[in-house]
């Protein structure tokens, strides 16, 4: 079977003439003779990009996936590459009804008639994993606390392990053969690419992963008038089969059709920008996903205008460390500190350690400099983006995969936003939400919000502190016992000690002290 797939794969490659993309980097007498000798393509007259897009598309929906991982990796592809995989639609026509009610009697060990009052056999939604159904909850269910409810029911496509695998083994094998053969292949890192690929298949092979993803981001944005995020019913859901609640809303493409409604399409685009530097920089924790197909626009008179969020397969984190790195970047980037932006690049060990700090920053300041030149409203931050990748691809910065998450949901945003509202200044929209949580990172607040993070531990091991350190004297005279100076010497220090620990213990009252006053100042003054 692995070698049937192989040979389909290698026609597909010969039929989009993907072999004549490939073997043209090659310098060899012996290749070139044989690019020569050889039929060319039917395709021949097609971009390069395109050419591997449709080959990827008749390869499969694992194929196709695997191309929309790829197009994120604008640190190593070429831009147009880049930008024609990222026109890859994971729609693949529907499996069986008959495959999904068996397999959600078999995941929840009930029938479909005594689960549910409604079930709709022809599937709403189709990809590459999985397929949606509309139902509805039996409304006599004394096992639910949803009874009666409209829902949605994800259902994992039938035997999709053993294809995934056989797939991925074929990509390794590809990725190794492409890092061996091509001069630029150890550049491109594609064992690492095709490992990435394989980490999000496997995620999305686990429903009850993303229904956690779903629960967390749907509790992030509880307090918010901004997203709604379907909620999961957790009697309902396994590893195989995910039942949440029905959302209903109109396409974020279909901009006429929201306009014809009445929605504010300008105020739409501002707050889909608000959304995701919420979940970035307030929460740490983004849809990363977030392309048409998975953003929809209620017209429900009690949540007019308001997002809805679909598919939670893939999402991405940030950590502390992310977060000042991102804080200290965007601080040297709006004041334009180039040789700060190239610093934190060697500090951070993103580059490697013999490149020259000026060489970096003036790599950096070329990409950066244009833009600021302009009006706000007509610099793109893809267009910026796209020339940081250039530059990281010339001095070897070795990107972060959350951080790439975070740059294709950002391209995702701004295409979005500007489809929306083709005047959308994103920076300026966003700029409040990153001053703000800048000053929450970096600033006094932030501090103030690390104390009281830090002081619980504190209060537990400031009381400890004296028996600590008359233990480790008292461990210390043992093996210095009979010389009486190093006794001496160990009293002195006991009393040094002491006076240090109440210099702690005041200034840590006075700290708590301040810590109280400032926040009834804060919220005297509605701060």
């Amino acid at each position: 079977m692995r070698i049937l797939r192989f040979f389909k794969i290698t026609l597909t490659m010969f039929r989009f003439g993907l072999h004549e993309v490939a073997l043209s980097h090659f310098t060899h007498r012996g290749i070139k003779f044989l690019l020569r000798v050889m039929p060319a393509s039917p395709r021949s007259d097609l971009p390069r990009g395109v050419r591997l897009r449709l080959a990827l598309e008749s390869l499969g929906p694992i194929f196709v996936k695997f191309g929309q991982v790829l197009s994120t990796r604008r640190d190593l592809l070429p831009v147009d590459i880049a930008n024609e995989l990222a026109k890859l639609q994971d729609q693949v026509p529907p499996f069986d009804t008959e495959h999904s009610v068996a397999l959600i009697e078999q995941s929840l060990g009930r029938s479909v008639d005594e689960l549910f009052d409604e079930f709709e056999r022809v599937p709403v939604a189709s990809a590459s994993i999985a397929q949606v159904h509309f139902a509805r909850i039996k409304a006599g269910d004394n096992l639910s606390a949803n009874a009666g409810k409209p829902v949605a029911i994800k259902v994992l496509r039938p035997n999709m392990l053993p294809v995934i695998e056989s797939d991925l083994a074929l990509l390794r094998d590809i990725a190794g053969w492409v890092e061996r053969f091509w001069s630029d292949g150890k550049r491109l890192k594609p064992r690492e690419v095709v490992a990435e690929f394989d980490k999000y298949l496997h995620d999305e092979l686990d429903l009850m992963r993303e229904a956690a993803n779903a629960s967390q981001l749907r509790r992030n944005f509880a307090g918010l008038d901004l997203l709604m995020v379907p909620e999961m019913y957790w009697d309902y859901c396994t590893s195989t089969v995910l039942v949440m609640e029905r959302m209903v809303g109109v396409p974020i493409s279909q901009v006429e059709t929201l306009r014809a409604a009445g929605v504010d399409i300008p105020k739409l685009a501002r707050e889909g920008v608000e959304i995701f530097f919420t979940q970035v920089f307030r929460d740490g924790f983004f849809h990363a996903d977030m392309h048409p197909g998975n953003i929809q626009v209620s017209v429900a008179p009690n949540s007019f205008g308001r997002y809805i969020a679909l598919d939670f397969g893939i999402v991405g984190a940030l950590s502390d460390f992310d977060k000042n790195y991102l804080a200290q970047n965007l601080l040297a980037f709006f004041q334009r500190d180039y040789h700060r932006v190239a610093v934190l690049h060697l500090e951070s060990g993103w580059v490697p350690p013999a490149t020259r700090v000026e060489e970096l920053e003036g790599a950096i300041r070329a990409c950066c400099e244009p833009y600021f030149d302009k009006a706000l409203k007509d610099i793109s931050l893809g267009q910026v983006l796209m020339r940081l990748f250039q530059t990281s691809r010339r001095f070897q910065v070795e990107i972060q995969p959350q951080l790439v998450l975070l740059q294709k949901t950002l391209l995702n945003v701004e295409g979005l936003g500007r489809e929306l509202d083709p005047n959308l200044d994103l920076w300026q929209t966003a700029k409040p939400y990153l001053e703000r949580w800048m000053n929450e990172q970096i600033g006094w607040r932030g501090w103030l919000d690390r104390l009281k993070y830090e002081a619980p531990q504190w209060s537990k091991t400031l009381p400890q502190l004296p028996r600590l350190i008359q233990t480790a004297l008292a461990h210390r005279y043992d093996s210095q016992r009979g010389d009486e100076s190093m006794m001496l010497k160990i009293l002195i220090e006991q009393k040094r000690t002491n006076r240090l620990l109440q210099a702690v213990l005041v200034f840590g009252l006075a700290l708590g002290a301040a810590v109280v006053l400032t926040r009834l100042w804060i919220s005297a003054h509605g701060g």
